[in-house]
């Protein structure tokens, strides 16, 4: 069986270390789990690796950097469709243009060839409009369809 390919976007790595949101941090610790025990394989992007950087707690920083080492999370490098593809996403009106990080990392999964963009992010990325227009402009610009869920969708599954 082929093992899905899931791209992390930077919610993913805030909410291990989220007290306040107590069901969210589960379901992200239980993702971890799932990726340590070989159900994923799992990809971020230098895009996320950026955002991370600019978190103000250096203690959390330093864990929320560390979880890409601890499970071997192999870091997307930029590449020039990315940009282009982002730009497109923001021109047809999917994201807006002041959450250009949101655009470079669905554009990212999707230029790579990821099965899945795992996110947290209910405002611009999980979200049917976002779901359903980047499917259409990703098939009219030649790229296979990109799932995107929370990871309560996609833990405990088979």
């Amino acid at each position: 069986m082929r093992i899905p390919k899931i791209y992390l976007e930077t919610t993913i790595f805030n909410f291990p270390f989220a007290e306040d949101a107590p069901q969210y941090k589960a379901d992200t610790l239980k993702l971890f789990e799932e990726i340590k025990a070989g159900k994923f394989t799992p990809f971020t992007s230098s895009y996320v690796i950026n955002e991370l950087t600019k978190t103000k707690d250096t203690a959390k920083r330093e864990l929320m950097t560390a979880l890409v080492f601890d499970y071997g999370i192999e870091v997307l490098q930029p590449a020039d469709g990315i940009g282009r593809l982002a730009e497109v996403y923001i021109n047809s009106g999917i994201i807006p243009a002041n959450y250009t990080d949101d655009a470079m990392h669905i554009a990212a999964a999707t230029f790579y060839g990821m099965d899945c963009i795992i996110s947290l992010n209910f405002k611009h990325i999980v979200k049917h409009k976002t779901i359903f227009e980047t499917e259409f402009v990703n098939m009219r610009e030649g790229f296979k369809r990109i799932f995107i869920h929370a990871p309560a969708e996609v833990i405990n599954h088979d």
